[in-house]
């Protein structure tokens, strides 16, 4: 059984996408793979904010070009940077198990301690996400926000060469390129109260079409993440959000529970638990409540 993997080129993406092939192999070790990078807008055009190139989905509507067609047999995403809607024909048939979803404010080594005892001073933050922005202007008040694009090596070494005092980034994405350690910066993990992750952050989701592949990805399907990636993307649904607006939020499963906290300024942010099953009403009520 051969086992095309379509993911973007990048170094994060590629290793993403080596994860899910090492839980397919392990699941099936007489399975052949095939990692099959495919270029997406959101890598190509780098110079304008993400709103402006076709928002939320640039990332991944190549892939999922590739993937009706026939090209390949599943795709490898991060979930935060999936659109609402699926193509259709094709389902998410596995998510590996949740990285940390947090935001991860990184600083300039020779401002760190300036930072930390001045935060009132003005500061240039990079960031394209409205979500952040509203998060970095509470901590950092008096800051000047600058976007910015391209994968995170690029966008830590324009840190390091002083284009910005401090970026915000998630920190599944440092953790997993092995960059959260790097002696040049210092690193503030910021809690759910401070930024609230993005829908699905941390999250990497496998898409297949109808069928024989979505069978075999259940093999390698995390339940509990697969809970919070649904119940986190019906938000995203009842709110109809595109990639500019700064929603937030964040669910947790343990013992039968689900817990959930939601937000669109990350000055109001609305929590509440129910049962698993009855997830989906919890989603609306605090979206009611916003």
């Amino acid at each position: 059984m051969k086992i095309r993997i379509g993911t973007r080129g990048s170094r994060l993406a590629v290793i993403q996408a080596e994860m899910v092939e090492n839980a397919v192999i392990s699941a099936f070790p007489e399975a052949e793979t095939e990692l099959v990078r495919i270029s997406t807008k959101g890598d190509r055009v780098t110079d304008r904010p993400i709103d402006r190139i076709g928002g939320r989905g640039v990332f991944i509507g190549e892939i999922e070009a590739a993937l009706t067609a026939g090209e390949i047999d599943i795709a490898v995403h991060s979930a935060k940077d999936m659109a609402i809607s699926l193509a259709a024909g094709t389902v998410i048939g596995a998510v590996l198990p949740r990285a940390c979803p947090l935001d991860t404010l990184v600083i300039r080594r020779d401002l760190a301690e300036k930072l930390s005892a001045d935060p009132l001073a003005e500061y240039r933050v990079g960031t394209s996400s409205n979500r952040r922005k509203n998060a970095a202007s509470r901590l950092l008040p008096n800051s000047v926000f600058a976007d910015i694009r391209g994968n995170v090596d690029t966008r830590l070494q324009k840190l390091h060469d002083g284009e910005y005092d401090c970026i915000l980034l998630a920190q599944a994405g440092l953790s997993r390129l092995g960059m959260d350690a790097d002696p040049r910066f210092v690193y503030r993990q910021l809690a759910p109260e401070e930024s609230l992750p993005a829908p699905c952050q941390g999250i990497i989701a496998v898409q297949s079409r109808e069928g024989k592949f979505a069978e075999i990805l259940r093999k390698i399907n995390d339940p509990d993440t697969m809970l919070c990636f649904e119940t986190e993307r019906e938000v995203l649904r009842l709110l109809n959000a595109g990639c500019s607006t700064p929603v937030g939020a964040l669910a947790e499963v343990s013992g039968g529970q689900i817990r959930l906290s939601v937000t669109l300024d990350q000055r109001k942010i609305a929590s509440g638990s129910a049962p698993i099953q009855e997830r989906s009403a919890l989603a609306e009520r605090l979206v009611r409540e916003l």
